[in-house]
């Protein structure tokens, strides 16, 4: 309305964050944010490989004292959630001393508390705390309640911030004997859900809703936050295609080819997650790219490893493989063709798909999602997105990928 005095969004938030470092007893005057970093980017380095570790993790701090917490990054949820260290918690054993709430439950009548619990579960509990329940694909479990604590960040620019952030603190984490124990503080959710850490900063006018990821095959890597480091060319973008209720990315429909041959297998719905460690194909599409790889494979060359444990399915050589370099010549690349645009495909060249073990043997690193009870979901997982930067623009509602050199943290 024309001669109103409107206030600039970034005095109201930092009023805001003022008002925060009351309740939180203490608050640095550095950890303020002006209006020059408003939009900024933060970056992490990242620690892990796919084998024999399985995860990447970021070191975030967390808390009044700080302390730090590696955490699992997840596109695959929205969650971030922490292993809660108060009496009668069953916690599994990790990097750092469980988390202490103090006094900072969030209320069942938080916005943040009904976008995790679906309508179903909305039957009467205790007003004065958000219970939550997170059951991954490889059903492992966290149970606990939303805590609201701050998180000092830095941008790329220097500055610090320190919003107030919900998550969960998990007082009873299950995993299943079938699975393996990850070694994790806890779980850092980035999928696209209001209780994301990354839709929450947004939503404070903190960063842009970009989130992206390069995991280095050599192990490490970097995640970014906002959309400052993403190159202005050269990325393979393809649109976001999901219900509203999801929070995952889905691609859509893909088909997947080998050597550039078609191999039958079409349409199948595609889910970029950096949680689950491997790729998985649905049964019927797995057995099928299984027995087109077996065709290709030269009996004088390769033999099946049937006394490896590490993955499924296995191959050595007449001596141990000192790299995938070695191995790779018997291998196709695939590509994931996705037909919800025109010529959006991903690249999987043999390195993307194929684990060492130390034993030196080659394994293949795509496994049966209807085996591991993914049902007909089909998972792209880290070994796929090796020395790639990937990101996900939940601004414009797509994912792009490009090449890159993981090694070199921006």
């Amino acid at each position: 309305m024309k001669g109103k005095w409107e206030v600039p969004l970034w005095v109201i938030s930092m009023l805001y964050i003022l008002l925060l470092c009351g309740n939180f007893h203490r608050c640095n005057s550095m950890w303020l944010w002006n209006r020059r970093s408003y939009f900024g980017t933060m970056v992490f380095s990242l620690d892990g490989n796919v084998y024999p570790k399985g995860d990447y993790q970021a070191t975030l701090n967390v808390g009044q004292p700080l302390r730090p917490y590696s955490l699992d990054i997840d596109t695959g949820s929205d969650l971030t959630w922490l292993q809660c260290g108060i009496q009668g918690a069953k916690c599994l054993p990790a990097p750092h001393s469980p988390y202490r709430p103090n006094n900072n439950l969030v209320k069942s009548n938080d916005p943040i508390c009904a976008s995790i619990q679906l309508p179903a579960n909305q039957t009467p509990r205790d007003p004065d705390q958000c219970d939550y329940e997170v059951v991954y694909a490889d059903h492992c479990s966290s149970l606990g309640v939303l805590v609201r604590d701050v998180f000092p960040l830095k941008y790329t620019n220097g500055s610090v911030v320190v919003p107030p952030l919900v998550f969960g603190c998990g007082y009873n984490q299950e995993v299943p004997a079938s699975a393996h124990a990850p070694f994790t503080d806890g779980i850092l959710g980035l999928g696209s859900g209001k209780a994301s850490v990354v839709s929450q900063m947004s939503s404070m006018g903190l960063i842009r809703n970009v989130i992206g990821h390069c995991l280095s095959g050599q192990g490490g890597g970097f995640l970014f936050l906002g959309d400052d480091v993403v190159p202005s060319s050269g990325i393979v973008w393809a649109p976001i295609v999901r219900a509203p209720s999801e929070k995952h990315y889905s691609l859509g429909p893909a088909d997947v080819l080998l050597g550039g041959q078609a191999t039958g297998i079409k349409s199948l719905p595609m889910i970029f997650d950096s949680g689950s460690t491997f790729t998985y194909l649905n049964s019927e599409a797995y057995n099928t790219l299984l027995s087109l790889i077996k065709k290709n494979i030269d009996p004088k060359k390769l033999v099946d490893a049937v006394d490896e444990k590490a993955l499924p399915v296995c191959w050595k050589g007449p001596t141990p493989f000192r790299s995938i370099d070695e191995a790779k010549s018997n291998f196709k690349s695939l590509t994931i063709s996705f037909t919800s645009a025109r010529n959006v495909q991903l690249q999987l060249t043999p390195e993307s798909y194929l684990v060492r073990t130390d034993r030196g043997n080659v394994c293949l690193g795509i496994l049966d999602g209807t085996e591991a009870h993914l049902g007909d979901a089909n998972l792209i997982g880290d070994i796929s997105m090796l020395d790639k930067l990937v990101i996900y623009d939940n601004e414009n509602q797509r994912v792009g990928w490009i090449p890159y050199n993981c090694n070199r943290i921006p």
